[in-house]
C-alpha cells in the first residue's frame, strides 16, 4: 500500500471516529427523582402474553413490585385478567398506590364479567387511590360517548375513589360531553405518536396540558400515560431511540415536578408482547427491560451508544480490511479515488456495524432472527455490490496513467502472419452476409483467408447466394455447409479451426453482419509481436445506431461496457473476450481444445480459459468494424439472456480456479473483474427475491398493518443507496468517459433498467439449469409492431402493476407519517422503475418510424 493510502485511510479513519464520537457525545439532563409519581404497570415477563393466555405468577408480581418499591408512590393498572386482578393487593405490602384499570371493548359480555371483578377489587383494597375504566376505548372505536357513560356512571355510583376513562387529549377536546361522567380526566400525553420532535416534545405536553385545563376548569386532571419508546419506527420528526427515552423522561419528570402535574409514566417494563397489538415500538416503552434492568442511567450524562468506542473500532478495523483489499493492484489510481474509496468503505462499515449492533438489541424472536439474517444477508450484498461500483467508478476516472496503453507496432509486411477469418453464419441474410465478405476482401493485409461456415440453415436460398459469391471473391474464401452440426456457434467455429490453413498463426472471429475498417488487421496483428499476448480484442460497435429511437437507446448502452469497463479491466488483463472482433494466437486456440460447445457465451469463457493459462489480452478502444443491432426489443431481450446465461454457466465452471489460486494462471486482478463484474448481474437476479418478497410483505402490511410494519428504515434506505449510486456513476461517466449528452445518457440509462428483469431471470435460470438452447441474434428482421413487444414484457408490466398498487395501496391506506412508511412506499416505486422502464422501451421499440433524432445517436467517443 502506498504512503499516501495510509495517510489517506489515517485521515478518514479519525474522521469516522469523530464522527462517531459526535454523534455519541454526553448529554446532561435533569436527574431523575428519588422517587417518581406512578408507573403504568405491566408485569409481563419474556415469553408471556395476554393473547395467548400467559400470565405472571404472583412471585413474579411481588418481585416487579419489590423492584418498584420506593421508586414510585404509585402504578396504574389496565385490567383485572387472571392473576392481575391481585395486583391492588400485593402492591399494598410494598407501600404502593394504584390507579385501578379494568379493560373494556365492544364485549358486553366480557365487560361486566371484569366490571364485576373491578369493582369488588377497588372496593376491598385502600391502596387503590382511583379508577379507570376502559383505554383509549373511544379512540379505537370500540364503543360510542353514550355506551362509554354508562360504565362510567356504573363504576362512579358503586365506587369511592374517583373514576375516569383514558383517553389521548384529543379525544377528550372532541368528545367534550364525555367529561361529565367522570371525576378527572385520564389523559395520555404521548408526542412520539403524534411526530412531535424531542426537543419540542415536553413544551408539547404543557401546551396540551394548557388547553384542557382552559376546555374543563373544574376537572382534575391526571397524565395517565406519558412516555417515549427506546425503539421502533420514526413517525414525522420522532426518534425512537434509548436516548431520546432517556431525555425526554428526565426533561418530562423536572418540568412535572415544578408544574405539580400527577402523572404515570408509560411504562415500567418492556412488553415484547405489545408488538402484536401496537407494532414493534409497542415492546419499547418500558423504563426498564424484559429483565428488569435500567434501560439508560438515571442521573448520568445520556450518551446514545454507551460503548460506541467499540464499534468505532470494529467499524474502523472492517474498513481499514476492505480498503486495502480494494487497493490491491491498484497502483495507478489516484489519490482522489483512494480518498473517494476511503469514504465510501469507512461510511458503509460504519453503518453495517450501527445496523447489526441495533438490530441485536431487539426483542428477537425465532420470526425476527430469521428476517432479520435475511436483511443483514442483503446488506451486506448491497454494499459488496456498491463498493465494486464505486471501485469502478475511482478506476474510469482517477487513475494517473494507463499501465497497459495501446502501443502500436510495426512490422514488415514479410514478417506479418497469416492470419486465418473465421464467419459463422446460420440462416443469416444473404446481402448482409455479402457485405461482410466484400468488407473482408478489401483489407489491406498480404495474406489472409476467410472460412464461412453456414451451419444449420436448410434453405438453400439463404445459404447458396453466400457460397457462390464466396466462389466469385476468389480463393482465399472458402464456405462451408453443414446441417446438421452441434454446438452452434462455438460448434461451427470448431470445424473452422479443423480446416484452417496449415500456415495460419492468427485465428481471426467476426460477426456475419460486420463491416470492417481495411486498417483491421494490419494495425492489431502485430501486436502478437509480443509472445505471452493470447488474444488482441477491439470493441463490438454498430452501424444503424440511426435507424430510429429504439436502435439509438440500444446503441447508447453497450457503449457503456465496451468503452467504460472493458477499458477499465483491460488495466488488469481482465477483459471479457467477445465473438466478433476477436484475434486469437493459434497455438493457444488449439492447446486449450477450441471453443467450448456446452456455453452459450463461448466467446467469454474461451478468454476466460486463456486467463488461466498465463496469457494475456490486449484491448483497443477504436472501432475497427460495425455491426447491427437486434431489430426488435424481443431480440435486444434474447440476446442479453444469453450473456447473462451464458455467465451464470462459466461462473459455475470455473468458480474454484476463480477464487482459489490452485491449478490457475489467474491473478488477483483478473479473478476480482471477473466476480465483480458479473455481480450486478448476480445482484439483479436476488433482487427479483426482493420484489417478490417486498410484494408479499407489503400485502400483509395492507392486511394487517398491526402484526406487520414496514421494514427498518435503514434496510429500506440501502436499496434506495445503490439504486441512486449507480444511477450517478452512469451519469457521471457516460458524460466524462463516453462523452455522451444528457438525453443518450438518459436514454441508454433507460434501455439497461429494461433488461434488468430479462438479467434476473437468466441469472436465476443459470443457477438451477445446466442447457439453454442457444439463440442466435436476429438482424435485418424488420421492425417489432407494439403487440409483440408489449406481449414480450408481459412479466415485467404485471411486474410493474403489483409494485405501484401496493405503494399505492399502502400510501392511501395507512397513515403516512412515519419515515419507515415513506421509504417503504419509495423504496417499492424506485423497485418499479426497471420495469417501467421495459415497458418504455418496448413502446419506443413498437414505433419504428420514431426518429433516432430524439436521443441523438451520435456519440462522441473520449479519447483514451
Amino acid at each position: 500500500m502506498r504512503n499516501s493510502s495510509i495517510v489517506i485511510a489515517i485521515a478518514i479513519a479519525i474522521l469516522a471516529v469523530s464522527i462517531w464520537a459526535l454523534a455519541n457525545r454526553p448529554e446532561q439532563e435533569p436527574p431523575w427523582p428519588d422517587q417518581i409519581q406512578g408507573f403504568s404497570f405491566s408485569p409481563f415477563q419474556s415469553g408471556q402474553s395476554p393473547l395467548e393466555k400467559k400470565y405472571p405468577s404472583e412471585k413474579e408480581l411481588e418481585a416487579d413490585l419489590k423492584l418498584l418499591q420506593g421508586k414510585s408512590y404509585a402504578i396504574r393498572t389496565y385490567t383485572v385478567e387472571d392473576v392481575l386482578a391481585k395486583i391492588p393487593e400485593l402492591a399494598g405490602k410494598y407501600g404502593i398506590n394504584v390507579a385501578s384499570g379494568v379493560w373494556i371493548d365492544d364485549d358486553e359480555e366480557q365487560n361486566q364479567a371484569y366490571m364485576k371483578i373491578f369493582l369488588e377489587e377497588v372496593a376491598k383494597n385502600p391502596n387503590v387511590v382511583r379508577a379507570v375504566v376502559g383505554n383509549e376505548v373511544l379512540l379505537r372505536k370500540e364503543l360510542t360517548v353514550e355506551q362509554m357513560a354508562g360504565y362510567l356512571d356504573q363504576a362512579r355510583k358503586a365506587l369511592k375513589v374517583p373514576v375516569s376513562t383514558a383517553e389521548p387529549w384529543h379525544v377528550w377536546v372532541k368528545y367534550h360531553e364525555l367529561a361529565n361522567h367522570v371525576d378527572y380526566l385520564a389523559v395520555h400525553m404521548l408526542p412520539y405518536w403524534e411526530g412531535v420532535h424531542i426537543d419540542q416534545a415536553v413544551d408539547y405536553i404543557i401546551d396540551k396540558m394548557n388547553l384542557l385545563k382552559s376546555l374543563f376548569p373544574h376537572k382534575p386532571i391526571v397524565i395517565a400515560e406519558v412516555g417515549w419508546p427506546s425503539n421502533g419506527r420514526t413517525v414525522r420528526s420522532a426518534v425512537a431511540s434509548t436516548a431520546n427515552q432517556a431525555a425526554f423522561l428526565r426533561r418530562f419528570l423536572y418540568r412535572a415536578q415544578q408544574e405539580e402535574y400527577i402523572y404515570y409514566v408509560m411504562e415500567a417494563f418492556d412488553q415484547p408482547w405489545k408488538r402484536h397489538t401496537e407494532g414493534a415500538v409497542g415492546a419499547y416503552w418500558g423504563v426498564y427491560n424484559d429483565t428488569r434492568q435500567e434501560k439508560f442511567p438515571f442521573t448520568q450524562p445520556i450518551v446514545p451508544i454507551a460503548n460506541w468506542y467499540l464499534l468505532a473500532g470494529v467499524s474502523v478495523l472492517i474498513a481499514l480490511i476492505t480498503f486495502a483489499i480494494l487497493l490491491i493492484d491498484s497502483q495507478t489510481l489516484g489519490n482522489r479515488g483512494r480518498g473517494f474509496l476511503a469514504v465510501l468503505v469507512f461510511s458503509t462499515a460504519s453503518m453495517a456495524v450501527w445496523v447489526v449492533y441495533d438490530y441485536i438489541h431487539q426483542y428477537l424472536t425465532v420470526g425476527t432472527v430469521i428476517v432479520g439474517l435475511v436483511m443483514i444477508s442483503g446488506m451486506v450484498g448491497v454494499i459488496v455490490v456498491l463498493l465494486t461500483e464505486a471501485h469502478e467508478w475511482a478506476e474510469a476516472r482517477w487513475i494517473i496513467r494507463s499501465r497497459r496503453p495501446f502501443q502500436p507496432v510495426a512490422i514488415d509486411d514479410g514478417q506479418l502472419p497469416m492470419v486465418s477469418i473465421h464467419l459463422p453464419a446460420c440462416n443469416e441474410p444473404p446481402s448482409m452476409v455479402m457485405d461482410t465478405l466484400d468488407a473482408l476482401a478489401a483489407l489491406d493485409y498480404p495474406d489472409f483467408e476467410v472460412l464461412v461456415v453456414d451451419n444449420n440453415t436448410s434453405d438453400p436460398q439463404v445459404w447458396k447466394p453466400v457460397e457462390a459469391h464466396c466462389r466469385k471473391l476468389g480463393s482465399r474464401f472458402r464456405f462451408f455447409h453443414v446441417n446438421p452440426l452441434s454446438g452452434f456457434k462455438a460448434g461451427a467455429l470448431n470445424l473452422a479451426l479443423s480446416r484452417t490453413s496449415a500456415a495460419a498463426q492468427i485465428i481471426a472471429v467476426i460477426d456475419s453482419d460486420y463491416i470492417v475498417s481495411p486498417t483491421w488487421l494490419r494495425e492489431l496483428v502485430p501486436q502478437f509481436k509480443e509472445p505471452k499476448i493470447g488474444i488482441v480484442q477491439a470493441p463490438q460497435d454498430y452501424r444503424d445506431g440511426t435507424e430510429n429511437a429504439f436502435k439509438a437507446m440500444c446503441y447508447a448502452e453497450y457503449r457503456g461496457f465496451f468503452f467504460i469497463g472493458m477499458v477499465t479491466r483491460n488495466e488488469r488483463n481482465a477483459i471479457i473476450q467477445h465473438g466478433t472482433m476477436t484475434l486469437i494466437r493459434r497455438t493457444v486456440l488449439e492447446s486449450i481444445d477450441g471453443w467450448s460447445e456446452w456455453c452459450i457465451t463461448e466467446d467469454a469463457e474461451l478468454g476466460l480459459r486463456i486467463f488461466e493459462r498465463g496469457y494475456e489480452a490486449l484491448y483497443i478502444s477504436r472501432t475497427y468494424g460495425r455491426g447491427l443491432m437486434p431489430d426488435t426489443f424481443t431480440d435486444y431481450k434474447k440476446q442479453r439472456h444469453r450473456w447473462a446465461y451464458g455467465a451464470m454457466q462459466i461462473l459455475r465452471r470455473h468458480l474454484f480456479l476463480l477464487l482459489f489460486k490452485k491449478g490457475s494462471g489467474l491473478r488477483h486482478g483478473q479473478r476480482y473483474h471477473f466476480i465483480a463484474g458479473w455481480l450486478p448481474w448476480l445482484a439483479d437476479g436476488v433482487n427479483l427475491f426482493f420484489n417478490l418478497g417486498a410484494l408479499l410483505w407489503s400485502f400483509a402490511m395492507i392486511v394487517d398493518p398491526l402484526k406487520f410494519d414496514p421494514p427498518l428504515v435503514i434496510f429500506s434506505i440501502l436499496p434506495l443507496v445503490l439504486f441512486a449510486f449507480k444511477l450517478g456513476k452512469m451519469f457521471y461517466l457516460y458524460r466524462t468517459r463516453v462523452n455522451a449528452t444528457l438525453t443518450q445518457t438518459l436514454a441508454a440509462s433507460a434501455a439497461g433498467l429494461a433488461l434488468s428483469h430479462t438479467i434476473a431471470k437468466a441469472m436465476v435460470s443459470g443457477l438451477i439449469t445446466r442447457d439453454k438452447p442457444f439463440f442466435r441474434t436476429p438482424k435485418m428482421a424488420g421492425a417489432s409492431l407494439l403487440t409483440q413487444a408489449l406481449t414480450a414484457s408481459m412479466e415485467e408490466i404485471l411486474l410493474l402493476a403489483a409494485l405501484l398498487s401496493a405503494a399505492s395501496a399502502i400510501a392511501l391506506g395507512q397513515k403516512m407519517d412515519t419515515l419507515d412508511m415513506t421509504l417503504w412506499v419509495t423504496v417499492l416505486v424506485v423497485q418499479s422503475l426497471p420495469y417501467a422502464a421495459t415497458l418504455f422501451v418496448a413502446l419506443v421499440s413498437g414505433f419504428p418510424r420514431l426518429s433516432s433524432r430524439l436521443v441523438d445517436w451520435r456519440l462522441r467517443q473520449k479519447a483514451s
